[in-house]
């Protein structure tokens, strides 16, 4: 089959690599229906994470193939949405619902690579979702979205406790600050303050909910949240960006006993210790426990009643996806998604 791999910082191929197939019998064969690059995957792409021939990408949707001796969840045929983390689904930390701690948790681009034509999933029935049928052509895009960036936004709105008679503010207008700002409207905040720079991020955000656009950053956008929320800050704030500045812009811009998600990957944070404390915020965040909020989020897609899709900006073959980084570093595109 063909795949993603990524030989060093930079140089992304697509080449020949072994058909995946049954090693446990709790495995599934997935052949994919499409794929995509994130904001994540940049990290190994610039260097910050180390990369040697490391098979890429962890969003999938797709058609199951096969299945080993004691899957139940899910058959051959079925379309299926999958977590960016295995997990079994059944342990106790599963079922407190943080699947992406779950005892048997690997990331999926660390070890299987879902920028492919097929792959095993491991722990299949804890970790696919199978829709209610096959999905029409236009669902795919936003189906994709909820494997990891709408799920992750989600998880990211829900840590923050978004809901009615809230002021949320979102860090980072990337995809999945976008889909937080999706998800902070869905769940029922009055208000939605997205952080952005960028023209088209912006009106997207808009789209997505947003009520309110702030362009500063740093010191400047604390002060401008505090001065739309009288003084306080937002009672619920996002951060999806990872940068040492994001971060303490929000922790900055949450309000006494509020409430921050934080769910960029954040390499090089230093959060200063006294600053935390004295901002006597609550935070959660992490890696997103996605398939906690999949077979919500498929259904809520399925209705038609969001659509997340909108937020691949650039469709290439997977044989492109080489430019498909390009236009990513370079933040010619939001999110690429991958035909296959």
């Amino acid at each position: 089959m063909r795949g993603v791999v990524m030989y060093k910082a930079g140089d992304v191929r697509v080449e020949e690599r072994e058909d995946p197939r049954i090693l446990e019998p709790t495995d599934a064969v997935v052949r994919l229906t499409a794929t995509c690059i994130c904001g994540s995957d940049l990290w190994p792409y610039r260097g910050v994470e180390p990369a040697d021939h490391q098979v890429m990408g962890h969003e999938y949707v797709g058609v199951v193939e096969e299945v080993g001796s004691e899957v139940k969840n899910v058959k051959a045929g079925d379309f299926v949405v999958g977590s960016f983390v295995i997990s079994d689904n059944t342990c106790e930390i599963c079922r407190a619902g943080f699947q992406s701690k779950c005892v048997h948790a690997e990331f999926v681009a660390q070890t299987i690579g879902t920028q492919a034509e097929k792959a095993r999933i491991p722990h299949a029935d804890g970790t696919l979702v199978a829709t209610p049928g096959h999905p029409d052509p236009e669902l795919i895009p936003a189906l994709l979205a909820a494997s990891d960036v709408l799920g992750t936004g989600w998880f990211a709105a829900v840590a923050a406790q978004a809901g009615p008679g809230k002021t949320v503010a979102v860090v980072g207008d990337g995809a999945v600050g976008l889909m937080a700002v999706l998800a902070a409207k869905r769940l029922g905040a009055e208000r939605v303050i997205a952080m952005s720079r960028h023209p088209e991020r912006q009106k997207l955000a808009r789209y997505y909910g947003a009520t309110d656009i702030v362009e500063e950053r740093g010191v400047e956008g604390i002060a401008r949240i505090k001065e739309l929320t009288n003084g306080l800050g937002a009672h619920s704030v996002v951060e999806a960006v990872g940068t040492q500045e994001a971060f303490m812009q929000a922790v900055g811009a949450t309000r006494g006993g509020g409430h921050m998600g934080y769910v960029g990957v954040n390499y090089g944070v230093t959060v200063p210790g006294i600053e935390l404390f004295l901002a006597g915020v609550h935070t959660l965040g992490g890696p997103a426990p996605v398939r906690r909020f999949l077979p919500e989020l498929i259904q809520l897609i399925w209705d038609r009643e969001i659509d997340p899709g909108k937020v691949f900006d650039l469709t290439l073959p997977l044989d492109q996806a080489a430019e498909g980084y390009r236009a990513m570093d370079e933040r010619r595109a939001t999110k690429v998604l991958l035909t296959l």
